[in-house]
């Protein structure tokens, strides 16, 4: 695999994930949804301050050493990526790559512009506007993830009374909300773990035995035999 396809699939990757982000920040307001396969899909405007799940740690801090963490990751999967593809990795591990370099890619540009280039979302001000004349909601390193896609399996639904200790309370099935950032480290980790016998077979040469022998072994076994 070439290292331009490569570089494609992250660029689409990237450029369909904040093109959705920008219009959910600019067009929705904050905690809004819009149903699109009734109530099982559905955009659902929010964001996050850490990390995945919505988990953070430290304040100012924490958020300031999840992204420069974040930003180190980035930078190592740029030589990581250029060194699986010049080693041929097999294609389908070096997309899995790229698809969870693009999903931390995406990420962290939230968290290292947003709060610069946006107003805020939350705090009851309505829409938030691109490049605002009072400046953004935060600075540099300091912006929150967009987050907007949820697709609950299970829905609000109430559990039946016989089960122990939460029957009769409401139950909703796989309840995060992500973007598409999110999706594409899931999928690419997901099928990493799901074809790595695939993506990391050996090659029939290396576990052939060695059954030849050189030329100059040949000669002196042809010299032993012979007397000589």
């Amino acid at each position: 695999m070439k290292i331009r396809t490569v570089a494609l699939v992250i660029l689409g990757i990237i450029i369909a994930d904040q093109a959705l982000k920008i219009w959910v920040k600019t067009s929705m307001n904050y905690g809004q949804q819009i149903f699109l396969l009734g109530r099982s899909l559905r955009l659902y405007f929010i964001e996050n301050e850490g990390m995945a799940w919505g988990w953070k740690f430290g304040g100012d801090w924490g958020k300031l050493a999840l992204t420069v963490f974040r930003l180190i990751a980035v930078i190592f999967g740029v030589y990581y990526i250029k060194g699986i593809v010049q080693k041929r990795y097999h294609r389908g591990f070096i997309l899995c790559v790229a698809m969870i370099f693009a999903g931390a890619l995406g990420n962290l540009i939230d968290s290292m512009f947003y709060g610069m280039i946006f107003s805020g979302s939350n705090d009851g001000s309505g829409l938030a506007h691109m490049f605002p004349a009072g400046g953004g909601y935060a600075g540099f390193l300091h912006g929150k993830v967009v987050d907007m896609i949820y697709a609950p399996i299970i829905d609000n639904k109430v559990l039946p009374s016989w089960i122990p200790f939460w029957g009769g309370e409401r139950f909703t099935f796989f309840s995060p909300i992500f973007n598409i950032a999110d999706a594409s480290i899931s999928v690419g980790v997901i099928a990493i773990l799901i074809f790595q016998k695939r993506f990391f077979k050996k090659s029939p040469l290396e576990d052939a035995p060695v059954t030849m022998q050189n030329d100059d072994q040949l000669k002196d076994t042809v010299k032993v035999y012979s007397g000589q």
